[in-house]
């Protein structure tokens, strides 16, 4: 109901999202993602920060022209409903709703730290009975500080961002100053030693990707911007723009700082449990190595904190969407939060923390899940523009090409995360398939008029509502057999570079596809109240 939208407080300005964003991307990516991606692409992995960050770049501004047009708390859930009808909003509400792994993921890294000081907490590959409860209760203290107010979370948001800012810099200037050696550009099988395709390896191989992913979050507090026109396009590319910079100082850092003898076996023999916290204990920097240790804990519970508040705003929204129950959109009067929602995430995020896998096998599959969100969300701005009076503010110049693009970028991403990461996220998310079909089963209860209300618009036949979405389940099943076909960790029947050209090939025609049907879809219910 709109009464609970309006509830949503309006505390948010340029700094609060900035912050809201950077920290939601700095998470506990930074202390892996340098090491990583230098044993996969070696010096080269500098080109892959430079381009994670432009095709992020490209793919927010579809975000924000979105966030623009239509400011609403969670509307990155929303979104694709208005475009593209209740299965493909269901499908992408599901997949959301999964994501909530992505911040389990945070406070299992945290687990993993913090186990440097108490070791029963982690065996080395999943938490103990012990570190599970600690990390249950963790996940109790995020849910509790994000009970109050929003401006509330703005504040402690922006002073945990500060602490996230300083220790990275503090990090490259230590190293630097204590263990530099010339040449590594150039030296140990030159600047790309294993291939410049390796780059494009590194971006999901090397956790690049899920490094910079969250560039999304202020969008998601649109609904609860001062002047939300005006603030978030700079804050969303600002956060990114910030992170970037300050990932390549770090990765700057490491290539020029690890000591000569471990790169007898090039870089794809340099492996830390800890990468820059055992680096510092190697050059004698113990007191950089305590801070590090500290950090953290700090950056991925700054991480989570903003996770758990994110997850929030889209289980409202999926509340509105009609795929959870309405019960779960209610808003508290007196903070403007909602606090149900609230409560639905930290049940998920506890259920993700039992020792099912760990912290990379987590974040590899969620990573997937954003992807899929940002593909939805291109195809969402082209159908509102491309609809007679469309319906975008137009902050974006040049939106006709970037839309297609941004939607090839994404399924690229997706594409590259690999066999083993695709045969788990995307199977799990065409789940939602299923989830849609159990909603329009005979008898199925919905209140379809508070629905109406909330823009969802007018129930349509189910055969319409299949021919609608059909895009996205082909997309997803392509995606799938590609992937198995593929040279990324797949069977390599399809070789490199045709696999990604034929996923670039599959994308660009399933959007226009998606386009199309999107239209249609909003101008079915005027045609059926005009006949």
């Amino acid at each position: 109901m709109q009464v609970q939208e309006r509830r949503l407080r309006r505390d948010l300005g340029f700094w609060g999202l900035t912050g809201i964003g950077f920290s939601n991307i700095v998470g506990s990516g930074w202390l892996f993602a340098a090491m990583y991606a230098a044993q996969t692409a070696g010096p080269a992995a500098l080109l892959s920060w430079v381009g994670a960050g432009v095709l992020c770049a490209l793919v927010a501004l579809v975000m924000i022209e979105l966030g623009a047009s239509r400011p609403e708390g969670g509307g990155t859930v929303r979104w694709p409903l208005f475009a593209s009808g209740r299965l493909v909003g269901t499908v992408i509400g599901w997949s959301t709703l999964l994501s909530v792994g992505g911040t389990a993921a945070e406070i299992s890294a945290i687990m993993q730290y913090a186990a440097h000081y108490l070791p029963g907490i982690y065996n080395g590959h999943t938490l103990t009975v012990s570190g599970l409860a600690l990390a249950a209760g963790l996940s109790v203290l995020l849910t509790a500080l994000n009970w109050f107010a929003v401006r509330m979370f703005a504040t402690l948001n922006n002073l945990v961002s500060v602490f996230k800012i300083v220790v990275p810099v503090v990090t490259v200037i230590a190293l630097i100053a204590s263990g530099w050696h010339s040449g590594r550009l150039t030296d140990h099988g030159g600047f790309a030693p294993y291939g410049y395709v390796a780059c494009l390896t590194a971006l999901a191989g090397g956790g690049i990707v899920y490094s910079v992913n969250g560039f999304q979050a202020p969008l998601d507090f649109s609904g609860e911007t001062r002047n939300p026109r005006r603030t978030i396009p700079v804050a969303v590319l600002t956060g990114i723009g910030l992170a970037v910079l300050m990932y390549l100082a770090l990765q700057l850092a490491f290539l020029f700082t690890v000591p000569e003898n471990l790169l007898g076996h090039g870089w794809q023999g340099v492996s830390f449990d800890s990468p820059f916290g055992q680096l510092a204990l190697i050059l004698n920097l113990h007191w950089l190595s305590s801070l590090l240790y500290a950090d953290a804990v700090v950056s991925p519970g700054g991480s989570a904190y903003v996770g758990v508040a994110i997850d929030a705003r889209h289980t409202y929204a999926l509340a509105k969407n009609g795929t959870i129950p309405r019960y779960f959109m209610k808003v508290n009067e007196r903070f403007g939060i909602p606090r149900r929602a609230l409560v639905v995430n930290l049940i998920v995020i506890v259920v993700f923390l039992l020792p099912f896998g760990g912290w990379q096998d987590i974040v590899s599959v969620m990573g997937d899940m954003y992807l899929l969100i940002y593909a939805a969300s291109a195809v969402a701005v082209a159908v509102f523009r491309a609809e007679p009076g469309g319906r975008t503010a137009g902050w974006v110049p040049g939106l006709r090409w970037i839309a297609p693009v941004s939607f090839v970028v994404s399924s690229e991403f997706v594409y590259w995360s690999g066999w083993q990461d695709l045969r788990l996220a995307l199977p799990l998310v065409l789940g939602g398939l299923l989830i849609f079909l159990a909603m329009r089963r005979p008898g199925a209860r919905t209140d379809q008029a508070a629905l109406e209300a909330d823009g969802a618009g007018p129930s349509r036949p189910l055969g319409a509502e299949l021919r609608t979405g059909a895009w996205l389940v082909v997309y997803l099943v392509a995606l799938t057999v590609l992937s198995w076909l593929g040279t990324f960790e797949g069977s390599g029947r399809l070789p490199a570079p045709y696999d990604s050209i034929t996923v670039a090939a599959l994308a660009l025609a399933v959007f226009f596809w998606a386009v199309r049907s999107g239209v249609r879809h909003l101008q079915a219910p005027r045609s059926a109240a005009t006949a």
